[in-house]
């Protein structure tokens, strides 16, 4: 009796493919068998956007020292170039929303800069406004020399690269490599990052964001490696809520689309698979109660917000009731494995008393 070809081309493919999905279903579960787990020197659960944006005047010395008061576990900041070539932390490059004023941060000389507002709005909420008595705007090494062991989350603003040398110049001067994580959301820019010094953690830019849902969704990523140590997006569902972009009204269509990016994107077992190769993911700006709790059932490490004791206050209540955060339990346990700068870290939660060496 023959077998036609069609039959044996068939069976061969079926075969094929049903092993490719068995491959690929047991390394995602176990992708140590293909890939060596990433080893980050720090565990950030509580991340403080712009050190605290709605606590106090945001990239300001007063809002990290605040947020570390707090007991976050990371400071995120953003920096530009000014004229004579300073790294200035500031999220905006012209003057009108927190200065209110003309100009930019790159076509003037650092010591021309204006303060900022007594009261600067909070982008995506407009009913919160940061307020302080620092106005002034800081360098990088300045926050670099005052949080010598806490972790940075840098944000690099602009696609220059004497900007890009400069900060890393910082980053080697203070000893910061392994406490230091640096991105943008263009390819382009986390690609000259890299490329500078592949030692400093990098963040996924949106492109790699797009390629890590393909990956996802059709199996292949257990086999591809990744050079991202760090997964920062912003939360989906989260910004149909009624203070996102600027309580903008959204339609079914941008609805839809939001939902469709939430359901491919934020998936409890893509954020696991990360994980057990050594990749944390923060979701942000999550600033209340609400958004924290949808965030972290989601399984991702860490939360960013602008309001820093808020987000404490909500970890506090979380560890002493013994709640569950995706797969951990928040009960502020100690991490030893994760050290900084050669001294053991108490853990995310643990909210030690020397707050300067222990957090970011």
């Amino acid at each position: 009796m023959t077998v036609s070809v069609g039959y044996i081309v068939g069976g061969v493919s079926f075969l094929a493919f049903g092993s490719y999905v068995v491959i690929s279903v047991v390394l995602f579960k176990f992708p140590h068998l293909m890939h060596k787990k990433k080893q980050p020197k720090f565990r950030a659960v509580h991340i403080s956007h712009r050190g605290g944006a709605a606590d106090r005047l945001e990239n300001t010395m007063e809002a990290f020292k605040n947020a570390v008061a707090a007991g976050t576990d990371m400071l995120e900041l953003d920096c530009h170039l000014s004229l004579d070539q300073q790294v200035v932390v500031a999220h905006d490059d012209a003057f009108t929303r927190t200065c209110g004023c003309e100009g930019r941060i790159t076509q003037t000389n650092y010591k021309d800069l204006p303060p900022l507002m007594k009261e600067v709005t909070v982008d995506f909420f407009p009913s919160m406004k940061g307020t302080g008595a620092d106005r002034r705007m800081p360098l990088l090494e300045e926050v670099f020399e005052a949080f010598p062991h806490i972790p940075i989350n840098v944000d690099i603003k602009d696609d220059d690269d004497m900007l890009i040398e400069k900060v890393d110049a910082l980053i080697r001067k203070y000893d910061r490599e392994e406490i230091t994580v640096w991105g943008n959301v263009k390819d382009r820019v986390c690609q000259k990052l890299y490329k500078v010094n592949p030692r400093v953690p990098l963040l996924f830019s949106g492109l790699r964001v797009l390629h890590l849902v393909l990956l996802f969704w059709t199996g292949l990523l257990p086999f591809v490696s990744i050079k991202e140590s760090f997964l920062e997006v912003l939360a989906p569902v989260l910004v149909l809520d009624s203070e996102r972009l600027f309580q903008r009204r959204f339609g079914c269509f941008i609805r839809g689309l939001v939902w469709a990016g939430d359901k491919l994107l934020i998936r409890p077992a893509l954020i696991r698979h990360l994980e057990r190769r050594g990749i944390q993911t923060f979701l942000w700006v999550l600033n209340t109660d609400h958004d924290f709790e949808v965030a972290f059932k989601t399984g991702a490490a860490g939360v960013m917000t602008d309001r820093p004791e808020l987000l404490r206050a909500w970890l506090d209540r979380s560890k002493a009731s013994g709640v569950r955060s995706g797969d951990c339990l928040l009960v502020g346990m100690s991490s030893p494995e994760l050290t900084v700068t050669g001294t053991t870290s108490p853990g995310p939660l643990d909210g030690g008393e020397d707050s300067s060496a222990l957090i970011r």
